[in-house]
């Protein structure tokens, strides 16, 4: 992988439980840092699964995975200092319902602090400001004292995404950000998954079933049928008909296989 690189696959296999058949069968993936992804497919396709493995919690695959420089154990979890550097957002948000926007934002900065000190829930001025950056970040400023489980969908997710951000972080995955939200709600996730990125110099890589929601968002599309890889390009280079082709090729696979995974 060259320096300029944020993610080298190579020959990744992987396969759920009893499955007879690969959830991920890539032969070789590259991504460039900086460059804002979007892996689309239909559910089953193995979008999700291909997060966790650029994340670091999936275990038991073959082949060659390295991120931001690290190389990453199959059997493994990645050590601490790396874990900070690679943010995730959820699609279902994943945040302490009965803690303030604050609170939730804070343990964006649980992997800067040592250990002992995490579990007391001290931070420093440094950890402060990277939290009120982040909320300014995503509007949320306003409401830091306020209790999550008091919010909108889309204000969970902008929560969710200034998490992301405290980390300061290198790469930011996101799973689905949008699948829950009003189109008008989802854009502007969106615009703040691709201008906080780009602020940050960060790259970005999200998964959806909505291409033609995100396409104005990044600027390649990765599109996944039965785990492999089908298209890779600008997404203005998806057209229609092949794009047809892949979910209808897709929902084929999926009534054979009814117990495959995102």
């Amino acid at each position: 992988m060259t320096p300029a690189g944020a993610i080298s696959l190579g020959d990744i296999g992987f396969r759920y439980g009893r499955e007879t058949r690969n959830t991920l069968s890539i032969s070789e993936l590259h991504i460039k840092a900086g460059q804002r992804v979007a892996l689309i497919g239909a559910s089953g396709a193995g979008k999700s699964t291909l997060l966790k493995l650029i994340d670091g919690r999936l275990r038991g695959w073959s082949g060659s995975c390295r991120v931001l420089g690290q190389r990453l154990d199959p059997q493994r979890q990645p050590p601490r200092s790396w874990r900070r550097k690679v943010g995730f957002v959820f699609q279902e948000f994943a945040l302490v319902q009965r803690e303030t926007v604050r609170r939730n934002v804070l343990h964006g900065r649980l992997g800067h602090v040592e250990p002992v000190l995490s579990l007391l829930g001290r931070f420093t001025d440094k950890d402060d400001h990277a939290v009120d950056r982040a909320m300014c970040d995503v509007h949320m400023d306003a409401f830091a004292d306020k209790r999550v489980d008091r919010l909108s969908g889309g204000q969970r997710q902008r929560v969710a995404i200034a998490r992301c951000l405290a980390q300061t972080p290198r790469l930011i995955l996101a799973d689905e950000p949008i699948s829950s939200l009003d189109p008008m709600t989802a854009q502007s996730i969106l615009t703040i998954l691709r201008d906080r990125a780009s602020a940050r110099n960060a790259t970005l890589i999200l998964s959806s079933h909505q291409p033609a929601l995100v396409a104005d968002y990044v600027d390649r599309f990765i599109a996944l049928d039965a785990g492999r890889i089908v298209f890779d390009g600008p997404p203005d280079q998806l057209h229609e008909h092949r794009l047809s082709g892949i979910y209808r090729n897709a929902a084929a696979t999926q009534h054979e296989r009814p117990h495959e995974f995102a």
